[in-house]
């Protein structure tokens, strides 16, 4: 069974972070967020847009983008970044994925972005753009490598609340 991990390198927003917390409690991913945060992990707004799914996810806390790899040194990872030269959807990816993401103002560094050109993709938009947001990114890269591994344990069919399919 594959394994999604979202890392948020030194997140500035509360929402964007809630956000993808709770895309994580609905996927099963686990979430990493390396220092410094924009906020603390108390903030009402982040715990707002994860709603009362916490109890449901799998966080971890780094010091620094070094000590996320001293914790994972055979991780095989994604840079999500608008400077990339692959799209998202150039790669297989594996079981076991980490998809980073920098921080809303500033991205990733771009020195590590540099010393790995081959794991660094983008979401393609319009020209003269910006970025997207946040927790709209890591929500198109996790349901990308979902998609490549056909929706794997995720629940097969939706349930109305006053009907059934036939």
């Amino acid at each position: 069974m594959s394994h999604i991990n979202i890392v948020l390198h030194e997140p500035e927003i509360p929402q964007n972070t809630g956000n993808i917390a709770r895309t994580c409690a609905a996927i099963g991913a686990s979430l990493h967020l390396i220092r410094p945060l924009g906020f603390t992990i108390d903030d009402k707004k982040l715990k707002r847009a994860g709603l009362d799914y916490w109890h449901l996810l799998d966080i971890s806390y780094y010091e620094s983008l070094e000590d996320f790899f001293d914790h994972h040194p055979m991780a095989e990872f994604y840079c999500f970044s608008t400077k990339a030269k692959l799209r998202y959807t150039d790669v297989s990816y594996p079981d076991e994925v980490f998809l980073l993401f920098g921080k809303e103002s500033k991205g990733l560094p771009e020195e590590f972005l540099h010393e790995h050109p081959e794991r660094c993709v983008r979401i393609p938009m319009r020209n003269g753009l910006r970025s997207l947001n946040l927790s709209n990114s890591a929500a198109i890269a996790a349901y990308e490598v979902l998609r490549q591994k056909d929706f794997e344990g995720l629940r097969a069919v939706g349930a109305l609340t006053k009907f059934e399919w036939d």
